[in-house]
């Protein structure tokens, strides 16, 4: 056992100098800080897109502070849940602010998230080495979902009543075992008491702590294989005499100050929505949701909070005329695979059996469009993690790509939004179509991938990254 070595300090070190090297000698809190952002080195050319990162881990603390003042008011009884809310918005002093910040939090944290995700695609940053980091990434993305569906419930206003009724009733859609799943998931036959609770009880201890461990995780492999940068390339390939990276450049002071300056931004916005727009006309808190649940009397237009529509849009989308394209669709893919892909004749087949299974799964006699509504429902999110063995592009930045790649990316976008919005409108014929048109068109973004991202003509990629300084 090695001998306890204590750091010697001149007589004359200020006081929180011996504190820090007290600590150190015990545990390694100046190496945590210096591994993790003080003396670790990051590419130099980093613009607006890599803000979102710091702000997303600002926006988790806020949500876990302003959430620990909200637990010790709530109470999570179906007799007792909207009053105390009420309480706390009328009567607990600065409870409004605590709650709006909550709430106003809620969607700003999606806002930031999809952000970090579409800076991903567009640099390549969940391409090799950092496959794991985007599989991290994507696990707290589906716990942010996680969170933000078991604490819609909480208010227990009609919106919250009734979304929550809906989604869970999506599980009935599964065979055989989906009305005892929806019933388990809610704890009775109808969302009640006992489905408050466990959701109270997931949103406030489970998911969180699954959540932290995540964004821990994120955060170690991210700093193991080094940060992605605008331009694609890999910053470890060419180092100085003092073995960092020629293209990086310390954490601390730099990008510190960077981040302050993007948080100041951020904390405006941010105060300017609490202060003066906390419903931000219903899409950040339904008018629905001010009124308290009533089994009785269903809203005339339920809809999940705007985060959620872009999927949930998918799932509207699929109607059962819509089931005769998606067979048609899925045939045709499989055409195509056979006639461009790759892949051996075993693996080909394979794909025939399961396409040819599906396409007679989508018949109306066997499986009806409710059920493939929550396949589409699900795989419309699932699909995102596959998405460093989709791209097959022999550059990770989009700018290095051929200029027809940004229209892909652009179309893809404007689909996405597309759906978003549709999934707080209420349904129509022509707004059906749309989204159809839409679900084809994000799905065809992904399946299509391995083809369209290696074709045309790709810009040369610098040996060093590009940095124009200010």
């Amino acid at each position: 056992m090695a001998a306890f070595k204590e750091t010697k300090l001149p007589p004359d070190a200020p006081a929180a100098q011996k504190a820090l090297g007290w600590v150190d000698d015990r545990f390694p809190l100046s190496k945590l800080w210096n591994d993790q952002w003080g003396k670790y080195y990051a590419p130099k050319n980093f613009n607006f897109w890599y803000i979102f990162g710091s702000l997303a881990m600002l926006v988790l603390v806020l949500q876990i502070v302003t959430g620990i003042f909200l637990t010790m008011h709530y109470k999570p009884d179906a007799a007792l849940a909207f009053n105390s809310v009420e309480y706390i918005m009328r009567e607990v002093p600065w409870g409004w602010l605590v709650r709006y910040m909550h709430s106003t939090g809620a969607s700003a944290f999606f806002i930031i998230v999809y952000l970090h995700m579409t800076r991903g695609l567009l640099y390549g940053s969940y391409r090799k080495p950092r496959e794991l980091i985007w599989l991290f990434g994507f696990a707290i993305f589906l716990c942010l979902m996680a969170e933000a569906f078991f604490g819609y419930l909480l208010p227990w206003g009609q919106m919250s009543y009734w979304g929550a009724q809906v989604i869970v009733n999506l599980f009935g859609a599964i065979p055989l075992i989906g009305p005892d799943l929806s019933l388990w998931i809610r704890g009775d036959y109808v969302v009640s008491d006992a489905t408050l609770n466990r959701f109270f009880a997931f949103h406030v201890i489970a998911i969180p702590l699954v959540l932290l461990g995540l964004v821990a995780a994120h955060l170690i492999a991210l700093h193991e294989v080094g940060s992605s940068n605008p331009d694609g390339i890999e910053v470890k390939e060419t180092l100085g005499a003092d073995g960092h990276p020629l293209d990086s450049i310390p954490s601390h002071p730099y990008y510190t100050v960077h981040d302050l300056f993007g948080v100041s931004i951020f904390l405006v916005l941010f105060s300017a929505v609490v202060f003066f727009a906390p419903e931000m006309g219903g899409y950040f808190l339904e008018y629905n949701n001010f009124l308290p649940s009533d089994s009785l009397k269903t809203p005339t237009h339920i809809a999940p909070t705007w985060y959620f529509t872009p999927f949930y849009s998918v799932l509207r989308a699929t109607t059962a005329e819509f089931m005769y394209v998606c067979m048609a669709a899925v045939a045709a893919y499989v055409v195509f695979i056979w006639l461009k892909s790759r892949l051996s004749i075993t693996v080909k087949s394979i794909i025939a059996v399961i396409a040819l299974l599906a396409i007679i799964g989508m018949l109306p006699q066997i499986l009806d469009a409710k059920f493939w509504g929550v396949v589409f429902f699900g795989s419309s999110v699932v699909i995102l993690a596959f998405l460093p063995w989709l791209d097959h592009s022999p550059v990770k930045s989009i700018r290095y790509r051929p200029d027809w790649h940004k229209l892909v990316y652009a179309v893809f976008g404007l689909s996405f939004l597309t759906l978003g919005y549709l999934g707080t409108q209420e349904p129509t014929a022509t707004k059906t179509l749309i989204s159809q048109v839409c679900t084809l068109i994000y799905f065809s973004f992904f399946l299509l991938m391995p083809w369209w991202s290696a074709m045309g003509k790709f810009k040369t990629v610098p040996s060093r990254v590009t940095f124009h300084p200010h």
